[in-house]
């Protein structure tokens, strides 16, 4: 299990750095115990976010930009599978945390609307799924609807 908000504090031989992954893991955005990946970057030190933006080999960018650099970064790792939770998905801050470890009270309170859902979101996630080669075969796949607010699975 690899998280990626655990590694930019500047070593390079950190293992939740891409390139020190090994095929067999699985490469997370954050998980629920976590800050939101938006809540993350907002919170970083300025030189952990230099050391992310480095990482990636771009310019400074927004907290708006962390969570869909983070899943492209997790995507596009060697890690057998990739995962990110909604909240980054749908690039939500604060608002969205899911649960504080050590905190008794608030915690497992978010919950997603039917609004937050949009079909632009969902090709997002499946252009970005396409781009890194990690779609599966039309004969593996799960085929995933709405129906009343309920997402269904279809094997």
């Amino acid at each position: 299990m690899r998280v990626l908000q655990f590694a930019f504090d500047g070593h390079g031989d950190n293992p939740y750095l891409p390139h020190n992954f090994v095929h067999n893991t699985v490469a997370y955005t954050g998980t629920h115990d976590n800050a939101t990946t938006r809540q993350w970057y907002e919170e970083l030190p300025d030189y952990q976010r230099q050391n992310f933006w480095s990482y990636l080999k771009r310019a400074l960018g927004t907290s708006a930009d962390a969570a869909p650099e983070l899943m492209r970064l997790a995507w596009s790792s060697p890690a057998a599978l990739a995962i990110a939770p909604l909240q980054d998905l749908l690039n939500l801050g604060s608002e969205a945390r899911m649960n504080v470890p050590g905190r008794a009270d608030g915690n497992w309170r978010w919950r997603v609307r039917e609004d937050m859902l949009s079909p632009q979101t969902f090709q997002r996630l499946q252009d970005l799924t396409e781009s890194c080669k990690r779609s599966v075969s039309p004969a593996t796949s799960v085929g995933v609807q709405m129906d009343r607010g309920r997402a269904t699975a279809q094997i």
